[in-house]
């Protein structure tokens, strides 16, 4: 199961706002994303959103709903 939580990086340790839910001894494996390296995949992931929502052949579903 991947799940995603926000924390701080204070005096070389990962500060949670709360508590995770898991047993205790639970191993986990931690990804460091930045906040530079999030707006980069924000940005390419909107650009590429955008091309796909923009595609004309879908317009046909915008008529049906219309229906």
């Amino acid at each position: 199961m991947t799940t995603t939580f926000e924390a701080i990086y204070e005096q070389g340790k990962l500060v949670l706002p709360q508590p995770l839910p898991l047993p205790e001894k639970s191993h986990v494996r931690v990804t460091i994303e930045t906040d530079a390296e999030r707006a980069a995949w924000h940005e390419l992931s909107q650009q590429s959103l955008l091309h796909a929502w923009s595609d004309p052949a879908d317009d046909v579903f915008d008529a049906l709903l219309q229906k």
